[in-house]
């Protein structure tokens, strides 16, 4: 009966090893597949205000020659956004 008992953890642990990610799927579901469209916009407009408060704080400091250029084209392009 012991050996049966530890024969099945093992079958058990087996298979969970294995369906892991079908597990992850089914327990986590992915958070943008439900998004709509606007859900989406209203998110890519909270990161790019993220990304332009983060560059214009770092250049309040030091004013705008701390910025890189590359850091100076991304400001120019997010601001015409």
């Amino acid at each position: 009966m012991n050996e049966l008992l530890i024969l099945v953890i093992i079958v058990v642990g087996v298979l969970l090893f294995f369906n892991r990610e079908w597990i992850k799927k089914r327990i986590f579901p992915n958070k943008h597949r439900n998004y709509t469209i606007d859900d989406q916009f209203n998110s890519d407009k909270r990161e790019r205000e993220k990304e332009v408060d983060r560059l214009l704080s770092k250049m309040g400091k030091n004013g705008i020659n701390d910025l890189s250029a590359k850091e100076r084209k991304r400001l120019d392009e997010l601001s015409k956004m």
